[in-house]
């Protein structure tokens, strides 16, 4: 459970430290068209829709720029987003999975082949790397929310278990729920039942191993990943490089 604890941790550390507050929103609002397109503009009727407004909250963003993107999604002439994905290895056999959301697959596959380039990577073909990550429905929920709801945190695991989730994990005052994918949507609706807000839910691409790398190669890693990340039509980018001590005190 550890490994999946520290990487949970990690990409939630490095969202709230990130200072593009703009490319957060801009990954959301995308969401929020795929789920408008998907299911319509009614969220009660629309679970990814609702699950995209509160990842919104989470993540901070205004009610009126949450609002602002569901009409806009419903206009005939917004743009028509696609989900793709990518996968490949950086240096030293670190394999890197890449989540798009994109309005022109042919200059994302494009970037995303430079990249793995530039950086002596490869883009290997779709699926080649499925097999060295579990896709894991991740629920990250600060713990003074179900006790505000009066419930202590084994009342509220016994509620969770009965609703799927595999495994937990409690650190610097967040709650991490693991469920399987297919888990994922009864999570939902438990944590609604409860009238409890997760400050995320999403389904990750979970390591099964992590490749250990000395500082000077891991950097390299972290380089190509911050790259994708950077890209305008990357949502998520998932890797199975081990973060040691050190790296974690680096970030």
């Amino acid at each position: 459970m550890s490994g999946h604890s520290k990487w949970s941790t990690i990409k939630r550390k490095k969202g709230a430290q990130d200072a593009k507050r703009s490319k957060i929103f801009s990954r959301i609002i995308k969401e929020i068209n795929i789920a408008v397109r998907e299911g319509g503009n009614d969220p009660e009727g629309n679970p990814r829709l609702r699950l995209a407004i509160a990842n919104a909250k989470g993540a901070n963003m205004p009610k009126d720029n949450i609002q602002r993107a569901i009409s806009k999604a419903g206009d005939k002439n917004a743009a028509n987003f696609q989900e793709v994905t990518y996968e490949g290895y950086a240096n030293d056999g670190v394999a890197i999975y890449v989540e798009c959301l994109t309005d022109n697959v042919q200059r994302t596959v494009a970037n995303i082949r430079s990249y793995f380039n530039k950086h002596n990577g490869k883009l290997e073909t779709k699926g080649a790397l499925s097999f060295l990550f579990d896709r894991k429905g991740v629920f990250t929920i600060p713990e003074k929310t179900f006790r505000e709801k009066s419930m202590d945190e084994d009342e509220f695991l016994m509620e969770v278990i009965d609703a799927g989730a595999e495994e937990t994990e409690s650190e610097d005052e967040f709650l991490t729920i693991y469920t399987a994918m297919e888990d994922f949507g009864s999570m939902a609706k438990k944590l609604e039942e409860l009238g409890i807000e997760a400050e995320n839910a999403e389904l990750q691409r979970i390591p099964k191993t992590t490749v250990k790398l000395d500082k000077e190669a891991a950097q390299k890693v972290l380089k190509l990943i911050d790259t994708f990340e950077d890209d305008d039509d990357a949502q998520n980018v998932f890797h199975n490089l081990e973060f040691t001590e050190e790296l974690m005190q680096e970030m």
